[in-house]
């Protein structure tokens, strides 16, 4: 599957906009009009089901409330954020095979990360993003640790 439509599928965006809008591009046009607050809910059942504070970790509490009560969309910055740790998903999920096994990679230590888990590294910023992916396209080709 294409990388972007499996992004679009894991926040639930399949539908949004035209049907062969599965390029990047499209992905960004969506992000920067800001997701709909759905797809909140879907990465951090994704990443976290069982905890029902990670979404708060993307959006704070207070600011989620807001959105759910007036436009039902995250800001362009919090819809970026929730496309890279998608994009992450889908890579890791390629890599380990199972929503286990990609949650289990992500929501514990990780050497190469001094300690830190791949996940905060993700959700800080960019930087950390592509880190992360970093440590995975090693790990795709066989040479992390």
């Amino acid at each position: 599957m294409d990388a972007t439509l499996e992004v679009r599928d894991i926040l639930g965006l399949r539908n949004i906009g035209p049907k062969k809008a599965s390029s990047l591009l499209h992905l960004v046009d969506l992000a920067e009009r800001g997701f709909p607050v759905s797809t909140l809910d879907q990465i951090s059942k994704r990443i976290a089901p069982s905890d029902v504070t990670f979404k708060y970790r993307i959006v704070p509490k207070a600011t989620l409330a807001r959105a759910k009560s007036g436009s039902s969309r995250l800001s362009s910055a919090q819809s970026t954020l929730i496309a890279r740790l998608a994009k992450i998903w889908a890579l890791a999920r390629t890599i380990w095979g199972s929503d286990e096994a990609t949650r289990d990679f992500l929501l514990r230590q990780h050497q190469l990360l001094e300690g830190r888990r791949p996940i905060d590294v993700a959700i800080e910023n960019e930087l950390g993003g592509e880190l992360v992916r970093e440590i995975l396209g090693r790990l795709q080709d066989g040479s992390a640790v």
